[in-house]
């Protein structure tokens, strides 16, 4: 096993670690399209956070294999099935942190927001919401890398990524495929890691920072 077609094929590797990043982005901003209004809801109504949570934790448990081929006889295969699959499985780590990061600004704080006669609004989206960004940051983190992770599986349904090296060495019998997409996705994924901590770290000092004030 060498790191030979790495060197050999660097622009396929690219154009799959740019699909991959696709695939990843996409299924993220789905993911938040649903994730952001349902941390709200639990925050507004506590009483269905837990069984909420509980019902995401219970969906992120299916396999994904299993999951992909409960979607194929409606949504058929490629990126469409695995872009569901993917948001699914980032929502227990996003609705999770949204409503911690909520749930967790100081009630002083929001006291007075509220005397210096802001609206429930405007206390949420001005106070509420900057003051619970680092928390939600880190839930994004970790969504982000575990689905850089899990959309490698997606390759198997024809959406593309850097899964499809994995399954090319495999079929090929090709360690050489194998290496280069695992050290492709490992990469992706800590330099992935690697900017959205700099970005939750910068966060949180800016939140330190304003409380200072």
């Amino acid at each position: 096993m060498s790191l030979d077609y790495l060197f050999r094929r660097p622009d396929r590797v690219w154009a799959l670690t740019l699909e991959h990043l696709t695939l990843t982005g996409t299924a993220i901003l789905v993911a938040l399209v649903f994730a952001i209004p349902l941390g709200i809801l639990a925050v507004r109504v506590p009483r269905i956070a837990t069984p909420l949570l509980a019902f995401l934790g219970a969906l992120y448990t299916i396999p994904s294999l299993a999951f992909l081929a409960l979607l194929i006889p409606s949504l058929g295969i490629g990126r469409e099935p695995a872009v569901v699959v993917l948001a699914v499985y980032a929502q227990i780590f996003l609705v999770r942190n949204i409503t911690a990061g909520l749930r967790g600004v100081d009630a002083a704080t929001l006291e007075a927001a509220r005397g210096l006669g802001m609206t429930r609004l405007q206390e949420f989206w001005r106070v509420r919401w900057p003051l619970a960004l680092p928390v939600m940051i880190a839930g994004l983190r970790t969504a982000t890398v575990t689905t850089i992770s899990l959309a490698t599986i997606a390759a198997w349904i024809g959406a593309g990524g850097l899964g499809v090296l994995l399954f090319e060495g495999l079929q090929r019998d090709d360690p050489n495929r194998i290496l280069a997409g695992a050290i492709a996705i490992t990469a992706l994924a800590i330099l992935t890691d690697t900017l959205l901590r700099f970005v939750e770290s910068r966060t949180a000092i800016r939140r330190a920072q304003a409380a200072a004030r």
